[in-house]
């Protein structure tokens, strides 16, 4: 490429916005399953695998979208 020719069109940066929206989800689900009280370890399991879940669902909606 000469210094005549255009540049090419920027890509998009979605993924950048995408990837925040993600880590406040994460942040604010951690806040709320793990809080500050003591749990049993299945309550503890319990919460992980819900979150694990709802991760997985916002990452498939966020690549369809």
């Amino acid at each position: 490429m000469t210094s005549a020719e255009p540049l090419p069109p920027a890509l998009p940066r979605g993924r950048e916005v995408k990837a925040s929206v993600l880590a406040a989800f994460q942040l604010v689900e951690d806040a709320r399953y793990l809080g500050t009280g003591r749990r049993s370890r299945r309550g503890r399991r319990r919460a992980v695998a819900e979150r694990t879940v709802a991760y997985r669902k916002l990452a498939r909606d966020l690549r369809v979208g």
